[in-house]
């Protein structure tokens, strides 16, 4: 038998059924009902503790990686990241009042966002937010504006694009300078807005940021990145006299969604990593800042996994076969975003062959409602069989929508083996017309 996709996968005993984090699927299917977001509490804590613990081996004691919120954001998160001693990023006030509910202490929050409006800052604020991660001079001046008005002195980072091109999917790069996001370093801006924040009476600069893009496996992308942002941080010292306390190099690292997906280690690329920042500060004659990343996906991907029903199975003899679910784009959009590649398995017949091409689509009216094309299923698929679509922690629940007037799935917590929990309710129709008056 080939290994899963995942490490918390497995197969029961008699060979029939699919397990995840040690829990039969098609048990939890008949528990929960379908569409379900399934979430493995124990592999979520192991990888807080694998960044922790490889953060301070390679970067000292200071060195936090903060969680990416964005990937998957609901209270109980919030609560693991603060029982586990990681730190947050938060893009949007929506974000921040979800940690403050679950009681997550926002001196640990960075906030980001290419656009914060006057009422998101003024909230976050208000909250006592840690960090603004500050992208463009207007917000400078709006935090320094506000930062004024409440007689206080805010801790920001920049923002800068270092020009990197990370391979990834064109839609999810980030660290280019043509980016909607941050300063670019190469055409002078980035040392143009360092100037002017330097001059705010009300805000402390903390140092900088980047970001290189997402579901990045290419082995040298965050090392570049961050020899061009410490030889800006040496830059800005030689010229201002500025140093640098923290520097964060935002998050990316790639999961495994299909067998062509190579394995991280995040021991390792953290080592890979570090070793760059120590080089670099080392030609440069400068200290190393306090280093932070914002893993998110890395964290909860492979922690999740969606469970569906099988309703109808279309055959088009010579063309294709649809086998439709009773989810779709609502519930996992990445596919319809960005062509997104997944496994899907079929939990209840893992000792049948798979001799049957099909594409899993959803049950929505569009045409681009697809799980994934061209899919190796069991020949006998059909209704009421149950399908798993597997690393799918990360971007899931976070982007669902309620496109054709569909509830958001529950997201169940397993956890040590037997135990399962709801962390959030599936929406009902009057959830639905909540707001319509």
């Amino acid at each position: 038998v080939k290994p899963m996709i995942c490490e918390n996968i497995s197969v029961s005993k008699d060979g029939k059924h699919l397990l995840f984090a040690g829990q039969d699927t098609v048990e939890l299917a008949k528990k929960y009902g379908t569409p379900v977001y399934l979430l493995d509490e124990d592999r979520i804590r192991e990888k807080c503790r694998i960044y922790k613990a490889a953060f301070k081996k390679h970067f000292g004691e200071k060195a936090v990686p903060l969680y990416a919120s964005k990937a998957n954001c609901f209270k109980r998160i919030y609560e693991i990241m603060r029982e586990e001693e990681m730190g947050i990023d938060v893009v949007s006030s929506g974000e921040i009042y979800t940690a403050i509910q679950a009681g997550f202490d926002l001196s640990k929050a960075y906030f980001h966002s290419n656009n914060k409006t006057d009422k998101d800052i003024s909230y976050a604020m208000e909250h006592g937010i840690g960090y603004f991660v500050a992208d463009n001079v207007e917000e400078v001046i709006a935090v320094e504006k506000e930062a004024e008005r409440r007689g206080i002195k805010q801790k920001i980072l920049l923002r800068l694009t270092p020009g990197i091109d990370p391979h990834t999917y064109e839609a999810i790069s980030t660290g280019k300078v043509d980016s909607k996001f941050g300063n670019p370093i190469e055409t002078g801006q980035a040392e143009e807005i360092t100037v002017f924040t330097l001059k705010q009476a009300h805000i402390k600069l903390m140092g900088f940021h980047c970001h290189v893009g997402s579901q990045v496996f290419e082995e040298d992308v965050f090392e570049r990145a961050a020899v061009v942002m410490l030889k800006f941080v040496a830059d800005m010292k030689e010229k201002y006299g500025f140093i640098t306390p923290e520097l964060d190099l935002g998050g990316g690292y790639g999961v495994r969604y299909t067998d062509e997906d190579a394995h991280l280690d995040i021991e390792t690329k953290v080592g890979e990593v570090a070793a760059a920042v120590k080089k670099a500060c080392t030609d440069f004659g400068i200290e190393m800042p306090e280093i932070h990343m914002e893993p998110g996906r890395t964290i909860v991907a492979d922690a999740g996994m969606v469970l569906y029903t099988v309703g109808t199975v279309k055959k088009i003899p010579g063309y294709k076969n649809y086998v439709s679910v009773d989810g779709g784009m609502t519930d996992s959009p990445r596919y319809a975003l960005y062509k997104a590649k997944y496994t899907c398995l079929l939990a209840n017949k893992m000792d049948e062959a798979l001799d049957f091409k099909a594409s899993v689509v959803g049950r929505l009216c569009e045409s681009g409602d697809i799980i994934q094309e061209d899919v190796m299923l069991q020949a006998s698929v059909g209704r009421y069989d149950i399908i798993a679509l597997c690393t799918a922690g990360a971007y899931h629940y976070s982007m669902a929508s309620n496109y054709n007037r569909l509830p958001k799935p529950p997201t169940i917590m397993l956890k040590g083996g037997n135990e399962s929990y709801v962390v959030v309710k599936g929406e009902t129709f009057e959830d639905i017309v909540r707001n319509d008056v």
